[in-house]
């Protein structure tokens, strides 16, 4: 894989990272909540992020009607990765709360960590590749550009 499809990946990864992977799970006003986002709700905001898109890389009807499920699937897939991101951070300041430290759990969480973090990883990966197929190289040039623009507003660099 040649260097500008690398970076052409790895931006839409920020871009579905950072728009379905962290909004799409947030409730109410853009405030944060361990559980997970109403599946309507969540639809709701996949179809709002999906409209920004498709307006800054002048989406094609058929690329509309072919991204959607490839992002709403990603969606769906992440959400219970992110519950079980929570619990494991719960987990994670119990053990440490503990007068004794009990090193075999925490490496058991951090296994367990890795473990979510490969399968997040692999869905985003695997959305990616779906997505990419969909699009033009001048419009992967758009959504890096667009990603490249809104990376200090999604919580990075």
């Amino acid at each position: 894989m040649n260097s500008t499809r690398r970076f052409t990946l790895a931006a839409m990864l920020g871009a579905i990272a950072a728009g379905i992977g962290s909004k799409a799970f947030a409730q109410g006003h853009g405030r944060w909540h361990g559980g997970p986002m109403d599946p309507a709700d969540l639809d709701r905001h996949v179809e709002r992020m999906l409209k920004h898109l498709y307006v800054e890389i002048d989406a094609t009807e058929e690329q509309k009607q072919r991204l959607e499920p490839i992002v709403k699937q990603a969606a769906k897939d992440l959400q219970p990765i992110r519950q079980n991101l929570h619990a494991a951070r719960r987990q994670a300041i119990e053990i440490l709360s503990q007068d004794k430290i009990d090193a075999a759990a925490l490496e058991n969480l951090r296994v367990q960590q890795i473990r979510l973090a490969d399968d997040a990883s692999r869905t985003l990966a695997r959305a990616l590749v779906d997505a990419a197929e969909v699009l033009n190289p001048a419009q992967r040039k758009q959504l890096a550009a667009h990603v490249a623009r809104h990376r200090g507003r999604w919580g990075h660099g």
